[in-house]
């Protein structure tokens, strides 16, 4: 069994449980391979001596052939690593030395308990959608084009509204005025979706989300479709130039250009262990029921 890591940066806290799983992993005969950048951050920072070969793209991950990818961080640690895997198949489990960890969503004291899984076999996968992105304009690149949590589109150096025309299926929806406009997967609904109030959708779900970002007009209400259609923003400023990302990565569009988005031709598998389920990540993490009449 091969495993790859991927992680930032980690504080002192969280050394205990990385020495804890290598341990595990390393005893079990795992051959363990990590990010590049992360390796000199442990190198540096945490003088750990912990010799690990190493991979630092798309292309020398793919050759790795790993069985599980493990994400040290949280849940931005997490979006990062899908840059890596793409359309590998390789699962993620997220071990979340973060703070919220939605997805990233085994928690420190946890990490034994999930090593364990993962050596006897012990987990399923839980596949997520993806939004793929294309656009008019022949000078951008999107690379990779394609976002686990959302796209979103947002204003550059104005403090004025843009004006996003939708369309699904080249059926006109709507101009929206307002700070912006995203398109979520039912990953991402708890994510930006969720914090300009967008509802919560249960992962599996064949569904995308349109959430303005604070709306001029308030009759203007997230809008769930399903993904199985096409979708096209055309963004009009007062400026020349808007912003448009894709989870964390950020491209600069010229006014009145035009992007198209789908449903990603692949999907990105968690692993899922019986540590995980979304009702009780809910409940943890949104703190439901935390009420003293409960």
């Amino acid at each position: 069994m091969k495993v790859a890591i991927y992680g930032k940066e980690i504080t002192q806290d969280s050394r205990k449980q990385l020495e804890l799983l290598y341990n595990k992993l390393d005893n079990a005969g795992i051959s363990i391979c990590v990010n590049d950048k992360f390796n000199k951050f442990l190198t540096t920072h945490c003088d750990m001596n912990l010799g690990f070969n190493t991979y630092n793209s798309h292309e020398t991950f793919k050759e790795l052939n790993a069985d599980i990818l493990l994400t040290i961080g949280g849940d931005g640690t997490l979006l990062d690593s899908t840059t890596f895997v793409r359309d590998t198949g390789v699962p993620i489990l997220g071990i979340n030395t973060g703070r919220l960890g939605f997805l990233a969503n085994v928690s420190k004291d946890e990490v034994e308990d999930a090593a364990d899984a993962i050596l006897n076999g012990e987990y399923t996968f839980d596949e997520r959608q993806l939004i793929s992105v294309k656009s008019t304009l022949s000078d951008v690149n999107f690379d990779p084009n394609f976002a686990l949590n959302e796209v979103a589109i947002s204003r550059k150096d104005t403090t004025t509204m843009l004006t996003v025309h939708a369309w699904i299926d080249d059926e006109y929806l709507n101009s929206y005025w307002a700070d912006g406009l995203m398109l979520s997967t039912p990953t991402g609904s708890t994510g930006y979706s969720l914090s300009c109030g967008g509802p919560i959708v249960m992962p599996g779900s064949q569904n995308f989300i349109i959430t303005p970002i604070a709306p001029h007009n308030l009759t203007v209400r997230p809008f769930v479709i399903p993904n199985n259609v096409e979708i096209r923003f055309k963004v009009e400023s007062r400026e020349e130039e808007y912003l448009l990302s894709l989870d964390s990565r950020i491209y600069t569009m010229a006014n009145k250009s035009e992007v198209e988005l789908c449903c990603a031709p692949f999907q990105i598998k968690f692993v899922k262990t019986a540590l995980q389920n979304f009702p009780a990540t809910l409940r943890n993490k949104l703190l439901w029921g935390l009420d003293r009449r409960n």
